[in-house]
C-alpha cells in the first residue's frame, strides 16, 4: 500500500514529467542555432486531463509524450526554436515543479503529523 495513496503517485510522475520538460526545454535553447533543429516539447498535464475527464480513468496508463513541433514557422536555416517562448515555457515549468513539490511535501507532512501524533 502506497503511503500517500494514488495522489502521491500522480504528483511523483508529475515531478518527473517537469523535470523531463526542463531537460527538453534546455536542449531546444541549446539548439536555438543549430540549422534544421525542431523545437521539442513534452505533454502531459494535458493528457492526465483528458484522461481525469473520461468516465473510467485509469491514471496509471498515462505517460509523458514528447513532441516535436513542425508546425512554427523557422528561421531560413529551418530552426524554429523562438527563445522568448523557450524562457516563459522554463519559467511556466519551473512554477509547475514548485507547485507539485510543495503539494507533495504538505502530504507528507500530514502522514508524518498522523504517525508521530500532532506533537
Amino acid at each position: 500500500m502506497e503511503v500517500l495513496g494514488n495522489h502521491g503517485d500522480v504528483l511523483m510522475r508529475l515531478l518527473s514529467a517537469a523535470t523531463e520538460r526542463s531537460r527538453i526545454l534546455a536542449g531546444n535553447i541549446a539548439n536555438q542555432n543549430t540549422p534544421g533543429y525542431k523545437r521539442q516539447s513534452l505533454q502531459f498535464e494535458e493528457l492526465l486531463a483528458q484522461e481525469l475527464e473520461s468516465s473510467r480513468p485509469t491514471l496509471h496508463n498515462i505517460q509523458p509524450m514528447k513532441l516535436v513541433d513542425t508546425q512554427s514557422p523557422g528561421t531560413p536555416n529551418g530552426n524554429n526554436v523562438n527563445m522568448e517562448k523557450e524562457v516563459a515555457a522554463m519559467r511556466e515549468n519551473m512554477l509547475r515543479y514548485e507547485m507539485y513539490s510543495t503539494i507533495l511535501k504538505g502530504s507528507t507532512k500530514l502522514v508524518e503529523s498522523a504517525i508521530h501524533g500532532d506533537r
